[in-house]
């Protein structure tokens, strides 16, 4: 690999990053449309959008299509399913079925779960330098949801169901980092985000329907102009432009890499809470905003290249084509 392919790989963990971090915009403006939406209904309504991207996409790059196997395909709908759907559904209910501090500390568990599978399905190695970055990272997102405080002096109640919930969530978001990895090692990435968007609206559409939703007061909503404007931005930016740069990066990054470089999210998320909506930021909570971002500059400087620790490149195996 020459020194100008070692820097794009290295560039395009700063791209995975700044798409992680546009998801953060997420939560500063779905608070307005909540009063009007369900949650499931706003991911629903948002893919609906999306879908007049993804159907001339997929039109326009159909023959990228043929390239896919039926692991392909398996791997597409983890990715939409759920990465997109069962993930968020089950990390609500965690909350409601369980401890919430419990449920955080669960969630900080999908690196792991990459790492896990990006070895085991993608045959990925990573450099020494990765096994010190790993844990500092999961240390810096723990410190971000909880600064210097023992997170486990509440009661335990319902914790096991709540932590059940949770690490089936990461697993899935683990997970959905390595099998986009796997896809879009194949297509295009604006074929990938397609695909993502596409596959996931039957999914929502039957959540939708099965809450029984009051399609009056739907209706009355988008009489709204502030409700659209928030809606087509949610559509465009945490979700379209976001994922297009995501999987732009991942491209040329490992899936062990950019697992850590999704770390972006919460940070700023923990950051425009702060700047918007004026939630206070504990010390403790600084700090771990400062390790995840200087992991991930850390991250960007180890070898682009896959290749393990002793310089060989790994064979390329297809651990589960169909």
């Amino acid at each position: 690999m020459t020194n100008t392919e070692q820097r794009t790989g290295r560039g395009r963990v700063w791209w995975i990053a700044l798409g992680a971090a546009m998801w953060g915009l997420d939560g500063v403006f779905i608070v307005a449309l909540l009063h009007h939406f369900t949650s499931s209904q706003i991911v629903f309504l948002e893919h609906a959008l999306l879908f007049f991207f993804a159907a001339p996409t997929l039109l326009w790059k159909w023959r990228e299509l043929r390239r896919l196997n039926v692991g392909d395909w398996l791997a597409v709908l983890f990715v939409a399913w759920g990465g997109s759907a069962l993930a968020s559904i089950l990390f609500t209910a965690g909350f409601t079925y369980g401890n919430a501090n419990v449920v955080l500390v669960m969630q900080k568990m999908q690196p792991l779960f990459a790492v896990l599978l990006a070895a085991w399905l993608l045959k990925e190695r990573v450099p020494r330098g990765y096994w010190i970055l790993l844990p500092a990272a999961l240390v810096g997102a723990y410190l971000l949801t909880f600064g210097f405080h023992t997170p486990f002096s509440q009661s335990r109640h319902g914790a096991f169901v709540g932590a059940l919930f949770a690490l089936s969530a990461a697993a899935l978001w683990g997970g959905s980092t390595v099998m986009g990895k796997r896809v879009v090692s194949k297509v295009s990435f604006p074929t990938m985000t397609a695909l993502r968007f596409a596959c996931a609206l039957p999914l929502l559409l039957m959540i939708v329907l099965v809450e029984h939703p009051d399609w009056s007061g739907m209706g009355r909503a988008f009489i709204l102009l502030p409700v659209w404007l928030n809606l087509l931005f949610q559509t465009l930016v945490p979700s379209l432009i976001s994922l297009l740069v995501y999987y732009w990066g991942l491209d040329g990054v490992r899936a062990s890499y950019a697992t850590i470089a999704e770390l972006a999210f919460p940070a700023t998320g923990l950051l425009l809470n702060w700047l918007v909506l004026h939630q206070t930021i504990r010390f403790g909570q600084w700090v771990g905003f400062a390790v995840i971002w200087l992991a991930v500059l850390q991250l960007s400087r180890l070898p682009a290249d896959r290749t393990d620790s002793h310089g060989r490149k790994p064979p390329q195996v297809d651990s589960f084509a169909v």
